[in-house]
């Protein structure tokens, strides 16, 4: 969120900087092409394939793959995409976050002898860091996503693992500043946060922003507020 590298390979040299609060694109910018998005998993591709350009929701529990479903999916777009690719986690387990980094290492995706190299830019506020952080690195994670789509002109791809984190920190902060709490105890601004991020993620007539988005069900509960406003979001959805 800061800008402050965990990688060990000195200071980012970057002289621009970008607000992580925007509005969305204009609605004369938008592109509404339609493709189908190959992910290189058989039952997907058959049974419930992905539209370019789109937002794309992985719902399930504890311990179903979303996670999983997440890293095959990097691993078969990024190495075949070629592309540029967005990774944001937030409030995830530390332990993914760096078996990702060393996925990437190993398959040259990253490359840290010549970074201008790489293909992927990796952005973290994990479990253990504080809500606030929790909840604007999917916003950092999402900016960065923006900047290629509209000044370098790319098609991106953003990851975002877990959605459902975002919308806790966002509740964590909302009890810290002293709001009433609404349904189920979340936070009465629940939508027009979910709102914020969302509208953000699309295609426009210089790129397109393709999203595959991890959700978390608590309690297999789909009716539970955070899933449910999310529902509402993605183009394809993938119950798990």
């Amino acid at each position: 969120v800061l800008g402050e590298p965990v990688d060990d390979l000195g200071p980012v040299d970057a002289s621009e900087t970008s607000p992580i609060h925007k509005p969305a694109p204009a609605f004369t910018r938008l592109d509404t092409k339609l493709s189908i998005f190959e992910t290189g998993i058989k039952v997907v591709d058959l049974l419930a394939p992905y539209r370019r350009g789109g937002k794309i929701g992985l719902f399930g529990g504890a311990g179903v793959g979303k996670t999983v479903l997440i890293m095959e999916s990097i691993n078969n777009i990024a190495k075949a995409h070629g592309g540029v690719s967005v990774f944001g986690g937030v409030g995830e387990r530390t332990r993914e976050g760096n078996d990702l980094y060393m996925e990437m290492k190993e398959s040259k995706v990253i490359n840290e002898q010549n970074i201008s190299e790489s293909k992927v830019a990796l952005v973290y506020g994990q479990m253990n860091e504080s809500p606030g952080a929790r909840m604007r690195v999917g916003l950092t994670a999402l900016t960065m996503a923006e900047y290629f789509r509209d000044i370098n002109k790319q098609d991106v791809l953003l990851f975002i693992d877990n959605i459902f984190r975002f919308v806790q920190a966002g509740s964590e902060v909302s009890a810290l500043l002293g709001r009433m709490p609404s349904a189920v105890g979340y936070q009465p601004t629940l939508s027009t946060e979910m709102g914020s991020l969302q509208e953000r993620i699309t295609s426009t007539k210089e790129g397109s922003i393709t999203s595959i988005q991890a959700v978390y069900v608590p309690a297999d509960d789909l009716t539970d507020p955070a899933p449910a406003t999310t529902f509402a979001h993605p183009d394809a959805t993938t119950v798990l």
